[in-house]
């Protein structure tokens, strides 16, 4: 498990007899909620989080099935992760809150707000998923990691997600490593791949989200290339897109402080 900062807590609630674990950050009235990836945990955005809790009350779940959440034995799909929001909201009594979503974060986001969007003040979309039709060899590293988790597999997988070719960080090699050893992350892991293989593509429900929305795509992302962008462009009502050059799959781990001045300027409404 990684220590996070002083300034940010780590607190527990349950959700249908669940056990799900997030982390608090800032003291405004006004709210961003981060939504990680698949097989990532709230962890993932620790390099922004600093720059967004000056501005905003920042709160970052461990999706269920994911981190340090339980994982039961069900059936792990966009519907059941949108359903989880709702409830999530609900617990924590967040209102209104602006929903910043990273690829199966991203869908699980876009999911959610395509039938609430009176509930969310503003949509950050980064290289979500739910376009793309067929797989990538940096998605099937990153399966092939998660199914066999140690450190040749889990490098050889962000290596080729990172898609600039910098060194990727230990502690996330680590930590992924360490995540997908704890009791059903597998099990989890398996069922969200094939829950959203098995779905409807997200650009049919893009077009009832009303809200300003702010498509982020890393230039190199490997994962889910750039060309997938065009589809969420063309299907949102309210769209603005900015591409991060040099960066792959997760701009906000490779350049916090390019992603988190764009995500602020497009949320005070620059």
């Amino acid at each position: 498990m990684i220590i996070v900062a002083k300034t940010v807590e780590e607190k527990f609630l349950q959700i249908d007899g669940n056990k799900i674990r997030y982390l608090e950050s800032g003291n405004s009235k006004n709210t961003i909620v981060l939504l990680h990836g698949l097989g990532a945990s709230a962890e993932r955005w620790l390099n922004v989080l600093p720059i967004f809790s000056k501005h905003y009350s920042v709160i970052v779940p461990d999706l269920i099935g994911f981190g340090l959440s339980d994982k039961p034995t069900i059936d792990y799909t966009p519907e059941l992760f949108s359903d989880f929001l709702e409830k999530f909201f609900a617990q924590i009594g967040i209102v209104r809150p602006n929903l910043i979503g990273s690829s199966l974060g991203g869908q699980i986001a876009a999911t959610y707000t395509s039938s609430h969007a009176e509930e969310i003040e503003k949509l950050v979309l980064v290289s979500p998923a739910g376009a793309m039709t067929q797989s990538t060899p940096a998605l099937d590293a990153y399966v092939m990691a998660a199914l066999y988790p140690n450190e040749q597999t889990a490098k050889n997988a962000f290596e080729l997600m990172e898609g600039s070719g910098e060194e990727v960080p230990q502690d996330i090699i680590t930590g992924f490593i360490e995540r997908m050893q704890l009791p059903n992350a597998k099990l989890a892991f398996m069922s969200t791949v094939l829950g959203l293989k098995n779905s409807k593509p997200i650009t049919t429900k893009l077009s009832s989200i009303t809200i300003p929305t702010l498509i982020i795509w890393g230039s190199v992302d490997p994962v889910i290339p750039i060309d997938y962008s065009g589809s969420f462009i063309s299907s949102l009502q309210d769209c603005r897109f900015f591409r991060m050059d040099g960066c792959g799959h997760t701009p906000y781990v490779q350049d916090p402080d390019t992603f988190a001045s764009k995500v602020l300027e497009f949320l005070n409404g620059a």
